[in-house]
């Protein structure tokens, strides 16, 4: 709405200061034209809008002047709990919300704490995604939010490994998870009660975990329901994870590593490999050192341990050694003749 922008142009101006309108169209995410003419607004309602000319010129409040209207609205009050993920808030549609909340909480602070946010924000900040992937396509996480919000069944069509299923869903909270959105439910009464394997097993046996990317449709039901008064969404993927991370971790694998393939343990192994490397004894006349990692399923630990190359030997168990020789050799035979 034009009256939350004008506000948010005003704060902007409060905060800043000098602001060129590309700056203020920029933060605003309008049209420098939009800019002109919501500043011919504010002048119009009396508020003291300087414009200064020239290559370092843009507007201004004139000195002293300082607004009220800084009382925060329900949904901007609870969008501030996303401030430091600006990029979900916008995927959630709250990004707009987000940014009039953080100004209006700037504005009402004094001088010299307003000043100390803008440091912090100019000095740190959150990027939740993971490296050299692109996020999830979410069409449907607004629709998805809406349903948890409002506390609404929520009727989906969902993509699964075995194929596509239509659910009704009780949507209890969603989960940013390295930059994937899941969404935690339960199956409504009248809606199979069939585990997803798109996603993180829950704990409890009757909650499901959805990855939202794979959500095809969904609809929003006038009917509510009822949210379980002991469910406690952080506590609830805590364990969901601490589960996941016992199903992936099925054996120990024995390896001997050169120091480069040491020093690679926790790049490609992440926390159990920085744990091996600690762990690992005293290198031999070679200069190398057994270790002993967690590994997952064969398939995956023979594709895991190859990225180590020449680098690695695996000892034990004998029927990964066995696989990963097997690889080997496939590959040789692969590449035989061809240099």
């Amino acid at each position: 709405m034009r009256a939350d922008r004008l506000l948010s142009l005003l704060l902007l101006l409060q905060n800043r200061g000098l602001c060129t309108a590309a700056e203020l169209a920029a933060a605003l995410e309008v049209s420098v034209r939009t800019v002109h003419r919501d500043v011919e607004a504010l002048g119009a309602a009396g508020v003291p809008v300087l414009a200064e000319r020239g290559r370092t010129g843009g507007y201004r409040l004139v000195d002293g002047y300082r607004t009220r209207l800084t009382g925060l609205t329900g949904d901007e009050a609870g969008a501030l709990f996303l401030a430091g993920v600006p990029d979900a808030a916008k995927e959630l549609g709250l990004g707009a919300v987000l940014a009039t909340a953080q100004l209006k909480v700037q504005a009402a602070l004094p001088t010299e704490l307003a000043d100390r946010t803008r440091q912090l924000q100019d000095r740190f900040h959150l990027d939740p995604a993971s490296w050299f992937r692109d996020a999830d396509p979410v069409p449907e996480l607004a629709r998805v939010a809406e349903a948890v919000w409002e506390q609404r069944v929520l009727r989906v069509h969902y993509r699964r490994w075995r194929g596509e299923v239509h659910r009704e869903l009780r949507p209890l909270g969603l989960v940013l998870k390295s930059g994937i959105w899941y969404l935690v439910a339960l199956p409504a009464p009248s809606s199979p009660a069939s585990p997803s394997s798109a996603s993180p097993s829950p704990a409890p046996p009757s909650l499901r975990t959805y990855r939202v990317s794979r959500i095809l449709s969904a609809e929003v039901a006038a009917e509510p329901f009822e949210r379980p008064r002991d469910f406690d969404l952080a506590a609830h993927w805590a364990s969901v994870t601490r589960e996941l991370a016992g199903m992936l971790h099925q054996d120990t694998a024995t390896v001997r590593v050169s120091p480069r393939a040491l020093g690679l343990l926790p790049v490609q192994f992440g926390r159990s490999g920085a744990d091996a490397a600690r762990s690992a004894g005293p290198p031999d006349e070679e200069g190398w050192t057994v270790v002993e990692l967690p590994v997952e399923s064969t398939p995956v630990a023979v594709s895991d341990l190859l990225r180590l190359g020449p680098d690695a030997e695996v000892l034990a168990p004998p029927a990964l050694r066995r696989a990963v020789a097997d690889a080997v050799a496939a590959l040789a035979r692969r590449y035989a003749g061809t240099v």
